[in-house]
């Protein structure tokens, strides 16, 4: 699969120019024959018979990178000072930090939120536990957990390695909810020290997201704590993930004036978040739906690469007890979600399904096929990517969830709340909106947040869980 350059593979190149007519074309050119996108250029200072600038350069990976670079320094009268990575150069130091909310100018104000007059707010919380909501930062608070075993596109690479992904989940719970979110990575993968772990830090939070923690261990994990906690727990790559996909499958049914409880839905993938997604489309009423793992289409009584919790799957979805391949599965199908990775159907699947196929290509980085085979044959195209229409990201659905669950202390979560945010999700776009195009929101839409928040909260203070 061919990558396109892109801002994740950005780097800014410092270059020492000779004054003469001519040379920046030169550079342009050839940033361009080694498959750069140019971006940015700043003169950095002008200095006697030269000129000192910064060009930025999009490029498709690391070895890309250098490419460019060795293009450029082939130029007469050009030199490299220095090559910048401006991915690397963002995470430096860490992404977040914490500020505090008043300030400490004076003794008067340390006797305020510290010794002795944080006293009396000690107190006040013994004798209610419930006011940590309101005088503490766990009314407004996320842990976002991680053992680092399933991290998108890398797998399992450890606590230390996951870290800058949770750091990113941090910045996108304050930028889109403002809500304070904590990266916490555990060091260990057994589950009961995990749910051991997670109960212990508890009392500090006002919700639990758990993140990038391998199936099936995930299942149990999430479904203790939900027992054992009251606050939400979330796995958001299960739950993130199915809400968006069943947002973008309501807009669908409303752009094709079809019943998304009759749509055939074929899913590839039976980790987490095929897993979910099956489960949230069965709940709200979708009855034909076939999910598929590598040994194929899973069915009641199939033997080979179960566990229980694909055979308790298999219970719910696949009522024909379809057996076969992937390709198999497709024959007729209206939807395909893909949830697993690269390069798994091709063409000729997607010409197996029906007069009007929808494809939902989903794995990340790169999709289950690549998005310019299947562009000419479908009806609707969406992918996890940012560089092509239909961007289906779980965070058009988390901050919102998580805000309206903390704005009401909402001791759970249930059904009917994931309901809503679908829901609220797909409504953000109106009906004169619609196009193949255009059946999810923009991520940056913060009006997607706010809407979300207030159907959660609704439905919760409905459901009695709030």
């Amino acid at each position: 699969m061919t990558h396109i350059p892109g801002p994740g593979y950005s780097i800014t190149i410092r270059l020492e120019i000779e004054s003469r007519i001519g040379m920046f074309a030169q550079i342009a050119t050839a940033i361009s024959q080694a498959g750069g996108d140019l971006g940015s250029i700043d003169i950095v200072r002008v200095e006697k018979g030269k000129i000192i600038r910064d060009v930025t350069v999009n490029a498709r990976d690391e070895g890309h990178e250098k490419e460019i670079v060795k293009s450029i320094k082939g130029i007469r009268g050009i030199k490299v000072l220095r090559v910048m990575d401006r991915t690397f150069f963002a995470h430096q130091g860490g992404k977040i930090e914490i500020h505090n909310k008043i300030p400490l100018r004076n003794r008067d104000d340390l006797s305020k939120v510290y010794t002795p007059g944080v006293a009396r707010i000690c107190v006040d919380i013994q004798e209610n536990k419930r006011h940590a909501y309101r005088y503490t930062i766990k009314g407004n608070s996320v842990a976002v957990v991680t053992d680092g075993t399933a991290v998108l596109g890398l797998g399992d690479i450890g606590p230390e390695a996951a870290m800058p992904v949770m750091e990113g989940k941090a910045m996108i719970f304050k930028e889109f909810a403002g809500i304070d979110a904590f990266p916490i990575a555990l060091g260990t993968t057994d589950v009961e020290e995990i749910i051991s772990t997670i109960k212990g830090i508890s009392p500090t939070f006002g919700g639990i997201s758990l993140e990038d923690i391998s199936a099936p261990r995930c299942f149990e994990i999430e479904r203790r704590l939900r027992q054992e906690l009251d606050i939400p727990v979330i796995h958001d790559d299960q739950h993130g993930t199915a809400v968006v996909v069943l947002a973008a499958l309501i807009n669908v049914s409303r752009l094709l004036k079809k019943d998304i409880k009759k749509f055939k839905v074929v899913i590839v993938g039976a980790g987490a978040a095929g897993t979910a997604t099956a489960l949230i489309l069965s709940t709200y009423g979708v009855r034909d739906i076939v999910v598929c793992d590598r040994a194929g289409a899973i069915y009641e009584g199939r033997r080979r690469n179960m566990n229980p919790y694909k055979r308790a799957l298999a219970k719910k979805t696949n009522l024909g007890k379809l057996r076969g391949s992937i390709s198999d599965a497709m024959e007729g199908a209206d939807v395909f979600i893909g949830l697993s990775s690269p390069d798994v159907i091709t063409p000729d699947d997607i010409k197996r399904m029906s007069r009007e196929p929808v494809v939902f290509a989903l794995a990340n980085p790169e999709p289950e096929i690549a998005p310019e085979d299947a562009l000419p044959l479908v009806r609707v195209l969406a992918t996890g990517r940012s560089d092509y229409p239909n961007q289906i990201n779980n965070m058009l659905g988390f901050p919102g969830i998580f805000k309206g669950l903390l704005d009401i202390r909402a001791r759970g979560v249930n059904e009917e709340v994931k309901f809503a945010a679908a829901r609220a999700i797909a409504y953000s776009v109106k009906d004169d909106e619609l196009t193949e195009d255009y059946i999810i929101p923009s991520i940056f839409d913060k009006k997607v947040v706010v809407s979300v928040a207030h159907a959660v909260a609704e439905v919760a203070k409905a459901t009695g869980i709030a």
